[in-house]
């Protein structure tokens, strides 16, 4: 082994930029590594010297690193090691593994928990999965069905579920609950960890203080995780993450909390849209579609619209039995009785899946620049299903 020190580079990921140009973000050597065993070692609680973790990420990306790799092997978890998908050669296959390797620690992406949820019931209520202590999300912010699903069904409503909130950039989870220590909230992150200092800012800069109250998610204060710069370009670092809310690192997601403090992260903050002077999060009019019999994913953004400014398309993933006439009229009844009629879908386009990185987030930006009928979708490198493209612009 040869010592460096500790602001040494350690590793350059990229991760998808605004513009389509991927982000090489450079994390160091010490910092990173604290952060990612302190943070490990404190969310997910693994106490049993048998305790056996289970991170279904891919390595290529941030939650592989952190939570495959540096967290738990720094502190000397034992670990399942995994690759493939969880429907091949069929929908139990995560649940087989649990039971063969007494997994009782399963951290994975709301999109996985989406798709198994969709599958038929047996899959899930065959296995035993008692080995199970504890369960976790990460990648976007899980909907209510899904995390209710997931409690019920994988964790037999006893294990919690720790809803991890964190970027490549921040190098480890930063918002969470901890496993069985502080309360959990279907559809909240809940607590930023000890160390981290979250503030609420309005476009403005000003502190938001009311609950329920969205606003820009910020960072106050350095953590020992934090990515130092971008490889090759420091000046789109500064202007990226520091220029927008001075004296804060700006996450680029939306946030609000409750009256416990709880936060609850809505997505990224250009998913607002505007529809007739209504400023609308999609996260919640997604998790609304979400609920509907017959969809299985949902993805809403804003249109151009030549009287309201922006209107509302939703790209849906319905199960195969759906009316696609009968589900869209459907899915403005519930939008309507649940948020308002300014909520009312323009469109619904129905898709066989939607555009996602490696990391399970859904690559709105490409969906909006269709919808514009913008040719040139910039850099899709980071996307782990291109092919879905093609289908959304020919039913656009």
């Amino acid at each position: 082994s040869v010592p460096v020190e500790a602001e040494h580079p350690l590793f350059i990921l990229y991760t998808s930029g605004s513009t389509g140009k991927p982000k090489g973000l450079v994390h160091t050597t010490a910092g990173y590594m604290v952060w990612a065993s302190e943070t490990f070692k404190h969310v997910f609680q693994m106490q049993d010297s048998e305790d056996v973790f289970w991170c279904t990420a891919d390595i290529g990306w941030i939650t592989g690193h952190s939570y495959f790799t540096y967290g738990p092997f720094i502190n000397g978890a034992t670990q399942v090691m995994f690759e493939g998908i969880p429907t091949y050669p069929e929908p139990d296959r995560f649940w087989n593994i649990i039971d063969k390797h007494k997994v009782t620690h399963f951290y994975t992406a709301p999109t996985a928990v989406r798709a198994l949820q969709a599958s038929d019931p047996k899959y899930v209520e065959k296995p035993s999965l008692e080995s199970l202590k504890v369960l976790g999300s990460v990648g976007e912010p899980i909907n209510e069905e899904a995390w209710n699903w997931f409690k019920k069904k994988v964790g037999h409503s006893k294990a919690p579920i720790v809803d991890t909130w964190w970027q490549t950039e921040t190098g480890g989870i930063m918002i969470s609950n901890l496993a069985g220590v502080t309360e959990e909230k279907p559809t909240f992150a809940t607590l930023p960890l000890p160390g981290v200092n979250p503030k609420i800012l309005n476009p403005e800069g000003e502190s938001v203080d009311a609950p329920d109250t969205q606003g820009h998610l910020c960072i106050k204060d350095p953590w020992p995780g934090m990515a130092r710069t971008i490889f090759g370009d420091h000046k789109r670092f500064i202007e990226t993450y520091f220029s927008t809310h001075k004296g804060h690192y700006f996450t680029g997601d939306g946030a609000k909390f409750n009256s416990d403090d709880f936060y609850r992260i809505s997505g990224r903050v250009d998913d607002v849209v505007n529809v007739s002077g209504h400023r609308i999060g999609t996260a919640e009019l997604e998790d609304v579609i979400d609920l509907c019999e017959g969809v299985l994913e949902a993805a809403v953004i804003g249109a151009p619209h030549p009287v309201k400014g922006q209107c509302l398309y939703a790209f849906v993933v319905a199960d195969s039995k759906s009316d696609e006439e009968s589900l869209f009229k459907t899915l403005n009844e519930k939008i309507t009785s649940s948020l308002g009629a300014f909520y009312k879908l323009e469109k619904a386009i129905f898709v066989s899946g939607l555009p996602k990185t490696r990391s399970g987030k859904i690559m709105r930006r490409l969906l909006r620049k269709i919808s514009e009928g913008v040719s040139d979708l910039g850099d899709t490198s980071t996307l782990i299903n291109p092919e879905v493209l093609d289908e959304i612009k020919e039913k656009i």
